[in-house]
């Protein structure tokens, strides 16, 4: 599995992506099950409110060898803060329908 994380800017101040790297890395959270190797392609943003900067960014990854992209927990969760993104699911379904049904969509890290 190859993964482009997209992450939430607003929340990068304070949040490294060590729960979201270390999910990855222990084949936990949105990852528990998968038994095959897990590459991280690359790490974005969402580009900020109302994160339509996303679809771009996941195109790239794409392009560079992502076949997954997994949307972190400060998006869709509002982990570590308690405030979800009130853009999530309009940012996934644009995201979505511009990488196409081949790509893996993961709404959640941990």
């Amino acid at each position: 599995m190859k993964v482009g994380l997209i992450r939430c800017l607003q929340t990068e101040d304070f949040c490294p992506a060590t729960t979201d790297l270390a999910m990855m890395r222990q084949h936990g959270g949105a990852f528990e099950g998968i038994d095959e190797d897990i590459e991280l392609i690359g790490v974005s943003t969402c580009g900020g409110c109302p994160g339509k900067r996303a679809v771009l960014r996941a195109r790239e990854m794409v392009r560079r060898g992502a076949d997954t992209l997994a949307f972190a927990s400060c998006i869709t969760r509002g982990n570590p803060i308690g405030f979800p993104c009130p853009f999530a699911k309009a940012m996934i379904r644009a995201v979505s329908a511009d990488v196409g049904e081949d790509i893996r969509i993961l709404d959640y890290t941990h």
